[in-house]
């Protein structure tokens, strides 16, 4: 399931697209016209200057603007930036230890292609398909 974390990761990177640029974008402006609180954004958008892909000021005129150009985006990796993983099981996420029963698993095959499945959708939509 994605959370609040990756909504709001793709709603901040989808309102500083809609205003590219404009320059640095507050996030109390992001905020409201998101209708979000405040305090999920900046924890959204910390995670997104982390990950490198916005870029931050501070200041009066400071805020945040996109790194790339939105063509160059992918929703997958706005989302991870926020999730840290999609995988819709745990013993299929990036570094977790190797299931014991991954040999004999009945489901294992149906949740690797549904992973599958999942990454080849969100690697296909770039952010300015979403705007």
């Amino acid at each position: 399931m994605i959370t609040t974390k990756g909504r709001n990761a793709l709603k901040v990177m989808i309102d500083l697209a809609r205003h590219e640029g404009e320059g640095f974008i507050s996030l109390a402006d992001i905020a409201s016209r998101q209708n979000e609180s405040l305090k999920y954004l900046e924890a959204s958008a910390k995670q997104l200057s982390s990950s490198g892909l916005v870029v931050s000021a501070r200041g009066k005129s400071g805020g945040y603007k996109l790194s790339r150009p939105a063509e160059d985006y992918t929703a997958a990796e706005i989302l991870l930036s926020g999730e840290g993983s999609l995988a819709p099981v745990s013993c299929l996420e990036e570094g977790s230890a190797p299931c014991e029963n991954a040999c004999t698993c009945a489901t294992l095959p149906l949740f690797k292609e549904l992973d599958e499945v999942i990454m080849n959708f969100l690697n296909s939509k770039t952010l300015k398909d979403l705007i």
